[in-house]
């Protein structure tokens, strides 16, 4: 199995979902009802509908997305809702996904209450797409990096999180788009520059008959020997680097990141 293969598997693994018992932090920062929300539940007749639909409330701004089970969560974060509420049998809860339609009304409701927006909406998905390819541009990550801030984003801005393999499918995207911004900024930098620098860059990746290594890496090999000789040669080579003029490209534009990862990446090829 390919690495990006799964990792895929793994997000989808743990993805709109309870990957972990919440702490106690995060429970009392999820989970807490203060009177607004006392306010809106008081308005339940039932007590599995007065625990069911905070369960919902706070389970979609902790992962994102309402659950097709309202249930599916740890044992912790429905006893703490329980102590709030006043409920002395938890259990009851049990109970509130009997009507499925009772879960989807009160899902709305909970949408239209604390302003939860729908992934497809025109607005905000503008918004998360101009984040989206604004990460991938200015850091060089890689694509469960950038999944998890996709997810963060939308999570903090209350879009409800699609499906895991259309969002996946957006990061890959972005990061192919940003790939090919790099390449095309590189190259129309070294263009501006001197029409004729491309053509010589990529001359230096040919391998000259007789020889083992392309120009490329023969200007790259650092000395294996701490000689005059060997110094004198770097010397020379230095001075065949320098031919290029490689300053007069002015690369200002790419962001730090980007060129850093550019950098790490030419000296493992």
């Amino acid at each position: 199995m390919r690495h990006t293969e799964r990792e895929e598997l793994e997000q989808a693994e743990v993805y709109g979902t309870f990957a972990e018992e919440p702490t106690r932090s995060e429970l009392e920062r999820f989970f807490f009802l203060d009177d607004v929300d006392q306010d809106l539940i008081a308005l339940r007749r039932t007590e599995h509908h007065r625990i069911g639909f905070p369960l919902q409330m706070c389970t979609v701004g902790y992962v994102g997305l309402f659950l097709e089970d309202p249930l599916a969560v740890p044992w912790s974060v429905i006893e703490h809702l329980a102590v709030q509420l006043g409920i002395e049998d938890p259990s009851v809860v049990k109970r509130y996904t009997e009507r499925r339609q009772t879960l989807y009304d009160h899902a709305w409701e909970i949408r239209d209450a604390y302003g939860h927006h729908p992934y497809e909406g025109a607005e905000w998905g503008r918004r998360f797409r101009t984040f989206l390819h604004g990460r991938a541009w200015t850091h060089a990550e890689g694509p469960k990096a950038l999944f998890d801030h996709a997810v963060g984003w939308l999570c903090r801005h209350r879009v409800l999180l699609p499906g895991v393999s259309v969002l996946a499918r957006q990061v890959a995207q972005a990061r192919a788009v940003a790939e090919k911004r790099l390449h095309a900024t590189v190259a129309g930098t070294a263009r501006r520059a001197d029409p004729a620098l491309s053509g010589d860059l990529m001359a230096t990746l040919k391998t000259p008959e007789g020889s083992r290594f392309s120009e490329l890496e023969r200007l790259r090999r650092p000395p294996t020997r701490t000689t005059g000789t060997a110094f004198a040669r770097a010397l020379e080579r230095v001075d065949e680097i320098g031919a290029y003029r490689l300053g007069r490209s002015r690369l200002s534009q790419i962001p730090p990141t980007r060129m850093a990862a550019l950098a790490r990446y030419a000296r493992g090829v």
